[in-house]
């Protein structure tokens, strides 16, 4: 290791990339999961959550099903009532809310976790579910919700159910004044890993029962998904940089340890003359790579501690987690840097194994230069080739060491791919981001007086607001959406309906990738994580209530991206299922040649109580995603010419003899440089031709695997001359930055030091 600081340093370096990229890997492979299972085995969470129509079963009936063959645990009947919320309520707005009686938070099935407060035992109060992450605000206890029909509810307490069997819940004395329309029960299986064993259990749970008395199904599957949804989009990228990072490691220590036994033939054979046995003469250079790896594990696992956080608070943003506890999971932390010890131990052992093998009197005998006639008639034939006499030299040094020559191609390869991926990635990323943003700037109008948007309510009616927009010059489409707040047939917790008139809003908001956009009611578009999670494709239909009103509606289209908990409909579908939904805010599409700034300051100028936006391209996620790529680029083109560097500094040292021949016979310094780092270009210049194939295959598995995102092809064909180009130079950049450093050193060093 003395004699070989910069390769221990560079092994340590690379070690602790490789480190960093798997801990997080790891972690948010766990995170996408264990937390959820953890907190909703603490919890007994319902595999399945079920409401049958009161007015065609009892109580009784019900019950009965807990006694059914596969039944493992069963909570209820509990009576079931879905409330008209008449205005906005705990950061929430009004709308359907699914309201349970029940008595206690405990039971063998979904026991709820209070989070502050306390649970419901007089008439009057409600205990409301807190599913998001972090801690409710107890300056909320004691806010009232009024809904339609009903005396006004004070909220005692929040509490959180891992099965969502409850937008909130109240006293079965309060339950049964509120005339249930539904009776809900809990069910545990023995076997419920699968939709399909789920559905076998209630089947099994149901005979005995009158046809058609159940109204709604939901699965603990369902939530799940739900939960890891996010994070999977993020998984493939790190997944991939992570492989890759792993890869270059595996080469670069590879490439050291060989070159060192290469290059140590004398020392080995010195070191078994002494009494050293095969085994211990292995030992060391395993020593010589474990001791920097261990240095490189453990502070790679420490980095990764520290970087997985903000990413795992990216990926799970905005999900429900409940009481599940999103974080590092400890084992990911303890296992991590043996794991990873082990696999450069293992990388090293076959070079080690070498040495090992070596008899003593043939590695004393054996110099150090490479063995007669390898690569000569190469060499030759470039002697003859009308190429200076330096780069004639410099393209016929690899072929004496072919072995070292492919690993360092194989680095170079890696580096490129990433560089690749990376750039494709970026670039999908950022046509997603500008996706309806390049014809002509889009603004956002926001509607005033709601306590949310801080401005008076507006002077105009909504038909005139409508009509002065597109009357203001530079206007080319206007788009009014109201959001509602639905409930989904089949889930307990409240959705969301986006309902647009006028134009077609922007493309961000309406990009079609399956189906067409809705033209007339009782049609929805939704976004791929609204499809998978409630298990629906476009042909499908939805129930949609509000208010005691009904919409069967026809999935006719699915958008690029959307929210997995929103819909997308036109107003005539308003008109149906929310006939006061009023446009919470216009989109306006201005014309190419328009003035944003111009337009907002006329539409301040028109109604004080609207409030314009400029509609900026790209988002968080495109940020995160560029970011992440540009990092672990840099970091991964860096390693990869640490391994160019180490290969060009063992080729110096095992040619010193000839260097200084050659700088006897009239060789400059000029001309070593260009000597040295020609030899390393070649085979970085292979590398980058073959890491771009490779690149663009990883680029497209990549956009394909990401299951919130939907990307149409001309996002994913984002390959063109002059990115290929600058692509097929990057690994003749990694090699010659590489090898620069070690070339000018071999060009600085005298004949006489070399002899």
């Amino acid at each position: 290791m003395r004699r070989r600081r910069f390769q221990s340093a560079a092994i340590g370096f690379v070690v602790l990339i490789a480190t960093t990229a798997v801990l997080m890997t790891l972690a948010l492979l766990v995170a996408a999961s264990a937390p959820f299972d953890q907190a909703f085995a603490r919890q007994r969470g319902a595999h399945a959550v079920v409401t049958f129509d009161a007015a065609k079963v009892t109580d009784e009936q019900v019950a009965r099903t807990a006694t059914r063959a596969g039944v493992e645990d069963t909570a209820g009947p509990f009576g079931q009532a879905v409330l008209d919320v008449t205005k906005d309520w705990y950061q929430q707005a009004a709308g359907p809310l699914t309201v349970v009686g029940r008595a206690d938070p405990g039971g063998p099935v979904d026991r709820v976790d209070i989070r502050i407060g306390r649970w419901a035992t007089a008439p009057g109060e409600i205990v409301v579910n807190f599913a998001d992450q972090g801690t409710p605000d107890p300056d909320l206890l004691g806010a009232e919700v009024v809904a339609e029909g009903a005396r006004p509810f004070t909220v005692v307490g929040f509490a959180t159910s891992m099965s969502q069997s409850a937008g909130a819940w109240v006293t079965p004395e309060q339950m049964t004044a509120l005339r249930p329309q539904a009776r809900q029960m809990l069910y545990r299986f023995t076997s419920a890993s699968t939709d399909q064993q789920i559905r076998a259990g209630l089947a099994e749970a149901g005979q005995g029962l009158p046809a058609g008395v159940t109204t709604t199904v939901q699965s603990y599957l369902a939530l799940k998904l739900a939960f890891s949804n996010v994070a999977g989009a993020y998984l493939p990228l790190l997944t991939v940089f992570g492989v890759l990072a792993l890869g270059v490691c595996v080469l670069i220590v590879v490439n050291v340890v060989s070159g060192a036994v290469v290059s140590g033939y004398r020392h080995i054979g010195v070191l078994k003359a002494l009494g050293f046995t095969p085994n211990q003469v292995m030992a060391v250079y395993l020593m010589m790579i474990g001791v920097p790896a261990v240095g490189g594990c453990v502070l790679g696992t420490l980095s990764g501690i520290m970087l997985a956080p903000p990413i795992l608070t990216v990926a799970f943003s905005g999900v429900q987690a409940g009481n599940a506890v999103v974080g590092v999971s400890p084992w990911v932390s303890v296992a991590c840097p043996p794991a990873m010890c082990a696999l450069v131990a293992l990388a090293a052992l076959v070079p080690a194994l070498r040495a090992r093998r070596l008899p003593a009197a043939q590695a004393i005998s054996a110099g150090s230069a490479p063995k007669a006639g390898r690569g000569l008639r190469t060499q030759r034939w470039l002697a003859a080739a009308p190429l200076p006499r330096s780069v004639s030299l410099g393209l016929g040094l690899p072929f004496a060491r072919p072995g070292r020559t492919a690993l360092t191609a194989a680095a170079v390869m890696l580096g490129v791919a990433t560089a690749t991926l990376a750039t494709g990635a970026s670039s999908t990323m950022i046509a997603a981001g500008n996706l309806g943003r390049t014809g002509g700037a889009v603004i956002n109008v926001q509607v005033g007086g709601r306590p949310e948007t801080g401005r008076p309510a507006p002077k105009l009616s909504d038909p005139r607001i409508e009509a002065r927009l597109r009357a203001l010059p530079g206007a080319k489409g206007v788009t009014a959406r109201a959001f509602v707040q639905v409930q989904l047939a089949g889930y307990t917790l409240s959705r969301f309906a986006n309902f647009y008139r006028g134009d077609r809003p922007p493309a961000f908001l309406s990009q079609i990738v399956e189906g067409r956009w809705p033209k007339g009611p009782r049609e929805i578009v939704a976004g791929p994580r609204f499809l998978t999670q409630h298990g629906l494709r476009v042909g499908d239909r939805v129930t949609l209530r509000r208010d005691g009103r009904h919409v069967s509606a026809i999935i006719v289209g699915s958008l690029v991206d959307s929210d997995s908990r929103t819909v997308g409909a036109t107003w005539p579908t308003a008109a149906e299922l929310a006939p006061d939904a009023k446009p919470a805010e216009y989109y306006v599409q201005l014309a190419p040649d328009a003035d944003p700034q111009a337009y907002m300051d006329a539409v301040r100028a028109a109604d004080a109580g609207l409030n314009p936006s400029l509609v900026s391209s790209g988002s968080f996620a495109t940020t995160a995603v560029v970011g992440m790529s540009s990092v672990f680029t840099a970091l991964l083109a860096i390693v990869a010419a640490l391994g160019v560097f180490n290969t060009v500094l063992l080729n110096v040292r095992e040619r010193r003899r000839d260097l200084g021949i050659l700088k006897a016979i009239g060789m400059t310094p000029r001309q070593v440089t260009v000597m040295t780092v020609t030899s390393a270009a070649w085979p970085g210049a292979v590398g980058g031709l073959l890491g771009i194939p490779f690149g663009m295959v990883a680029h497209r598995l990549l956009v394909d695997s990401v299951t919130v995102v939907v990307f149409p092809e001309p996002m994913k064909d984002v390959w063109h001359a002059p990115y290929l180009a600058a692509l097929a130079l990057t690994g003749i950049v990694i090699a010659v930055l590489g090898a620069l450093i070690p070339a000018r050193s071999a060009a600085r060093s005298t004949v006489l030091r070399n002899e």
